[in-house]
């Protein structure tokens, strides 16, 4: 059963733990890189925990940390960012990342937000497999160009009266 958990700045060492992990075993998945997390100091984490408008959930299996996801509300009207979305290697093919992609969805629409955003890099195939089955669809850019330097722009609209 996958147990979801909001964290928070005091559960830092629980985010980094999983973001350092994230970063050395899928480098090519972030446009953070390891060198600029590694060695950062406690308050830098917990600032990242304490982004006003930010949301961060942790997913366990059998009572081990397998995952994780953010969400940020952006400055654009009803937008939310999918964000720091990763889950363990060992824990592919489980649900862990439906599960996390559906935590964030739920506290985006539930902040107000009408607009779930997210970037996912071009060659991360089963990244982007994971959000088109959970209903995002890329964003055709000027030109009809959906790439923005090796990564692309998906998103996901809330639905509005269905029932």
């Amino acid at each position: 059963m996958i147990e979801l958990r909001n964290i928070g700045p005091d559960e830092w060492e629980i985010w980094k733990d999983q973001r350092l992990a994230a970063l050395r075993k899928a480098p090519y998945a972030f446009s953070s890189k390891l060198t600029e997390w590694e060695n950062a100091p406690e308050q830098r984490w917990r600032d990242r925990l304490s982004i006003c408008g930010s949301y961060q959930v942790v997913a366990s299996l059998q009572g081990t940390i397998v995952g994780m996801a953010g969400g940020l509300l952006l400055n654009e009207p009803e937008v939310a960012e999918l964000v720091s979305m990763w889950v363990a290697p060992a824990a592919r093919g489980r649900g862990v990342g439906d599960a996390l992609v559906a935590a964030v969805e739920d506290w985006a629409y539930g902040i107000g937000a009408t607009i779930l955003k997210l970037s996912v890099a071009e060659n991360n195939y089963p990244a982007r497999q994971l959000y088109s089955r959970n209903g995002f669809v890329d964003v055709e850019l000027e030109g009809g160009d959906v790439e923005i330097s090796c990564e692309r722009v998906m998103l996901k609209k809330k639905a509005i009266g269905l029932a």
